[in-house]
């Protein structure tokens, strides 16, 4: 098991290590490794790898906001067939079922904030099972997936002799 929770630490921090980078990182065999990506894929385990892109430095302008959901479950299924039924809308990032003070977390992304509104108002909103929104527009990133955004200020003391 600490084999494989090392495999996938490694490949959450850096999902283009190749089986022979992590063998390397590890000391163990690359067959090793390999073989074990493999059935963590075939298990479902690894569910795919994804690159973490700053947006903020190529498309400023889009929108990511939180949104806050109180539904009401469906008889039999539970929270699930609401979920499934969010997460087809393409402008919808992650949905997650929470506990506390609301029932699901909806992460989405659009091209300003007012397509975000829209769809909320549109959308979201009109989903029968769907009690109340509460939206929160995301301002500024500092850390994403265990990533640092914030860039480090230049330190511009001068040193005098």
């Amino acid at each position: 098991m600490e084999f494989t929770r090392k495999i996938l630490n490694l490949l959450e921090r850096n999902a283009t290590y190749t089986a022979k980078d992590i063998a390397e990182l590890l000391g163990e065999e690359e067959v090793c490794v390999a073989e074990e990506i493999a059935r963590l894929k075939e298990e479902g385990v690894i569910l795919g790898a994804k690159t973490l892109i700053n947006w903020d430095k190529i498309a400023p302008e889009l929108t990511v906001a939180h949104i806050e959901l109180r539904v009401t479950p469906q008889k039999g299924e539970g929270f699930d067939k609401i979920a499934r039924e969010i997460y087809a809308f393409p402008e919808v990032r992650d949905v997650t079922l929470m506990s506390g003070g609301y029932d699901l977390m909806v992460t989405v992304v659009g091209n300003s904030m007012k397509d975000v509104a829209m769809f909320v108002g549109e959308k979201l909103s009109t989903l029968d099972t769907v009690v109340s929104t509460a939206t929160h527009f995301v301002l500024k990133n500092y850390k994403v997936d265990g990533v640092i955004y914030a860039e480090e200020p230049k330190d511009e003391r001068v040193i005098t002799l």
